[in-house]
């Protein structure tokens, strides 16, 4: 009698292969790929009087970027 009673829960489905495995692949190479463009592109040509500045904003630019693009894979 109590075993009738007991609701059943259906398992929930796993996702596809390619959402466990390629998905987040490409999002970390594309994420990387764009933080290094944006960092090198930044040192590239340096005006006066920038110093460590521009690199710092353009790498953190870059996360930011990155992560709000990326963030949902």
């Amino acid at each position: 009698q109590d075993m009738l009673d007991m609701e059943v829960k259906p398992t929930p489905s796993r996702p596809p292969w390619y959402e466990l495995h390629v998905q987040p692949c490409v999002a970390e190479l594309l994420g990387s790929a764009f933080f290094i463009f944006i960092g090198c592109l930044s040192v590239l040509e340096e005006p006066e009087g920038t110093g460590r500045l521009q690199p710092a904003l353009a790498h953190g630019l870059a996360l930011g970027v990155t992560v709000a693009v990326l963030g949902d894979i």
